[in-house]
């Protein structure tokens, strides 16, 4: 079974496919098959997630799979949130994973809460008018890192850490992190989902 990535990012393509390799699919991106992006208006990463998902099926025929994730800053109120990919761009930055760590160090320096979350919502869709998505969230609780360590992994993973492990998501191995990550936990409840749901296993 083919199902379109509702996303242009290689390293979620990347990390998707790795986590889903024991089940009978293939995850193909959507810009790989002409499908434009979707506009995410919505303020909750379930309600956009669901709508790229709709998005990447109607163009397409096939089963989607879309992600939205983002960082949650306690000392924020939760923010960035749906609004994370483009966080840099309110301070005059250009977008992108580099450009939106400089933003978050320069925001928390001096701040003594550090606590922060990386969530993850997952949602699946057999065709557009699906009237039940496939709906799984993955969710870890760090602390925002003073400077950034590690080369490894993408988005806010060097400056992530995690009190678990004593290190930051970027100096993990990269299995370790697919395991233990936002988008690692919601895939491995994803991938019961489907197996359960659409292949009844």
């Amino acid at each position: 079974m083919h199902i379109v990535l509702a996303s242009n990012n290689q390293g979620k393509l990347a990390e998707l496919q790795a986590m889903f390799a024991d089940l009978d699919c293939t995850l193909v991106r959507q810009g790989d098959l002409g499908v434009p992006e979707c506009p995410e208006p919505h303020r909750t990463f379930v309600e956009n997630a669901l709508a790229k998902a709709r998005n990447a099926a109607a163009h397409t025929g096939l089963p989607a799979l879309a992600d939205d994730a983002g960082l949650c800053v306690d000392a924020f109120g939760g923010l960035p949130g749906v609004d994370t990919a483009y966080y840099s761009t309110q301070f005059g930055l250009p977008k992108g994973d580099d450009s939106n760590v400089i933003a978050l160090l320069t925001q928390m320096e001096g701040l003594s809460e550090r606590r922060a979350a990386l969530v993850s919502t997952l949602v699946a869709v057999r065709t557009p008018q699906d009237p039940e998505p496939l709906i799984a969230v993955g969710r870890v609780v760090g602390e925002i890192a003073r400077t950034r360590a590690g080369s490894n992994g993408f988005g806010f993973d060097p400056v992530m850490w995690i009190p678990q492990f004593g290190q930051t998501f970027a100096q993990l191995p990269v299995e370790v992190k697919n395991a233990h990550s936002h988008r690692g936990r919601a895939a491995q409840a994803m991938r019961a989902l489907i197996r359960e749901r659409w292949f009844g296993a």
